[in-house]
């Protein structure tokens, strides 16, 4: 991994590799991962600790499947952002936890906001806390039922 003049580190083939095996098995042993990568373990636990101090590798969790909370209520929401008060918007919605994570997208909506709640009666509330931040114009919303 090279650091560019701007503060932005470059990665390189043996960066990604390990970040690709990092995202498939973030508890994956240094000594495993060596081996498949086919270099030391110094070279792993190097590219590991540049990956976390450069702030690229944010950390290690755990991954649950989708359906594993069965009672959860999901949806992907649409957000139209009046005029530029796109950062206000997304301030606002960051302190809502139950936005497990919000996008910036192309097209006619500006943002894309991923909600995980435990009821219908809580999703209807994060509705339209949504709705009555300032500089939302528009939303839709779209309850996901199942994966496949």
């Amino acid at each position: 991994m090279k650091q560019a003049t701007d503060t932005k580190y470059v990665f390189d083939d043996i960066d990604r590799l390990l970040i690709s095996l990092l995202r498939k098995d973030g508890r994956a042993p240094v000594s495993k991962l060596s081996e498949i990568m086919d270099v030391s373990r110094g070279t792993v636990q190097t590219r590991l600790d540049r990956l976390l101090s450069s702030g690229a590798l944010l950390g290690f969790t755990a991954r649950v499947r989708e359906d594993y909370e069965s009672n959860a209520v999901r949806a992907i929401m649409m957000i139209e952002v009046m005029g530029r008060n796109t950062s206000h918007v997304i301030n606002k919605l960051r302190g809502l936890p139950e936005l497990h994570k919000l996008h910036t997208t192309s097209g006619k909506w500006d943002l894309v906001a991923e909600v995980q709640v435990n009821s219908l009666s809580e999703f209807d509330r994060v509705l339209r806390e949504v709705r009555l931040v300032e500089g939302v114009l528009n939303s839709e919303t779209s309850i996901l039922l199942s994966s496949i």
